[in-house]
């Protein structure tokens, strides 16, 4: 009996187990956020406004809110609670879903809203379980890696559910039940990652809950090089945001057939290659060197954008586009989340944790998202939505890596001095793996 308990913790305390944990509860989180968006609701108009535009904006108001209150609750909450406000957000959420299939239009968009509210937070409780250990890169790629890859299934499921008849009111809930077992399995497991190691708080720094004058104090300290990362993190937002509310209009504007592999086969190139080149990050021992490299690789990101843009105009084909814009914006929106702001906690030390500064830059990019929203439909109509897209690809593309470039200068001077002392550290002591 005590063999195969000490066998059981041995598995659990495997990285595989907290990333395969991690990736399905977020994985199948979106079977209850983003199905919706398979359906086209064409033709459905409510105060002279598209109906689906309403659904968007009410359920990403919802989860900006979310994003705002998070600040405080994510990067307050003790480890003890993530697993028991995971299930109360899954369950408010789904029955969201049941009352928007059961009240009539406009009146549901208000349960859209309300699903938006409680799934904001998902994000955040499930990062907990992954940050300042070792291989905290790997475990939030692979993490990140099922917010690409479920975007496109989740839409799949409900085109699949569309083309089976069931209706553009039902489908959201009938997506989410197909999802709801997975959850409850994925969030168990989530239940028995222990916590990191003494060498993982060696090695990475202890992470402990914030309270407001602590994250205020670690703002201000890092404001300009903070305020740069997050305008960065505002425009890849903007960009991945509309590329996944908008995957029918932007792939029927490019000529393709809605079917539901279209959305899993360019989202499955794009997850591979994204969370390749940010998992690597874990065999940069240097966390100076990590965090420097990071935004590099931020900035090639912007520039494969820029370069998708170029080649669609050259005559690329339309599918790689896609798939290249995918990449442009996922690399560094993956980056800032599994190791600028880890390894910037890592390098100074700081008693801080990473559920604060990414529920910092997820307030602010999903208001910009909803401004944006606003913003298109105050414009006189006629533009396709894969024209006003490659216009503001164009634009935030030169604009975020300019942003980086200035990024990367301010910290390699505010950083300098902890670069220094990793430097002089030997291989076995804090700032190396």
């Amino acid at each position: 009996m005590a063999t195969s308990t000490s066998l059981a913790k041995k598995i659990c305390a495997h990285p595989a187990w907290a990333l395969i944990a991690a990736f399905g509860a977020y994985f199948c989180m979106y079977g209850f956020r983003k199905p919706y968006t398979a359906a086209t609701y064409s033709n459905v108009f409510f105060f002279g406004i598209d109906y689906k535009f309403l659904l968007i904006i009410a359920q990403t108001i919802g989860y900006v809110l979310a994003k705002w209150i998070g600040i405080k609750m994510i990067s307050e909450i003790k480890a003890g609670q993530r697993v028991k406000m995971l299930l109360v957000l899954i369950f408010v959420a789904e029955c969201m879903l049941l009352f928007f299939g059961l009240v009539p239009r406009p009146w549901n968009i208000i349960c859209l809203w309300l699903n938006g509210l409680s799934l904001g937070m998902v994000f955040g409780l499930i990062l907990g379980f992954l940050e300042g250990r070792k291989n905290t890169e790997a475990l939030i790629a692979g993490l990140c890696a099922s917010f690409i890859v479920s975007d496109g299934v989740s839409k799949s499921v409900g085109k699949m559910l569309l083309d089976n008849g069931i209706t553009e009111n039902w489908m959201p809930f009938l997506a989410g039940l197909l999802f709801l077992i997975p959850t409850l399995i994925f969030i168990a497991m989530l239940n028995k990652v222990p916590p990191p190691s003494e060498a993982d708080i060696a090695t990475r720094s202890i992470r402990t809950p914030m309270k407001a004058q602590a994250r205020w104090d670690f703002f201000m300290k890092y404001a300009p090089g903070l305020a740069g990362i997050t305008i960065a993190y505002l425009f890849v937002t903007l960009l991945r945001s509309i590329r996944a509310d908008f995957a029918p209009e932007l792939w029927r504007d490019l000529g393709y057939r809605q079917t539901p592999a279209v959305f899993t086969q360019s989202e499955l190139w794009v997850s591979f290659g994204v969370v390749v080149i940010n998992g690597l990050a874990i065999y940069i021992r240097n966390h100076y060197k990590a965090f420097q490299g990071s935004l590099l690789t931020s900035l090639g990101g912007f520039i494969i954008l820029l370069f998708a843009l170029w080649g669609l105009k050259a005559g690329m084909g339309k599918f790689t586009f896609m798939v290249l814009i995918g990449f442009g914006v996922y690399i560094p929106y993956v980056s800032i989340h599994t190791t600028i702001f880890e390894r910037l906690i890592a390098i100074t030390k700081e008693r801080a944790n990473i559920g604060f500064l990414m529920y910092l830059v997820d307030s602010v990019g999903y208001t910009g998202y909803i401004l944006l929203m606003l913003f298109r439909y105050t414009m006189p109509p006629g533009d396709s939505i894969l024209f006003l897209f490659l216009r503001i690809c164009l634009y935030l593309g030169i604009t975020g890596a300019l942003i980086i470039l200035y990024c990367k200068i301010y910290f390699t001077s505010k950083l300098k001095n902890n670069a220094r002392s990793i430097i002089r550290l030997s291989p076995g002591q804090s700032g190396h793996f």
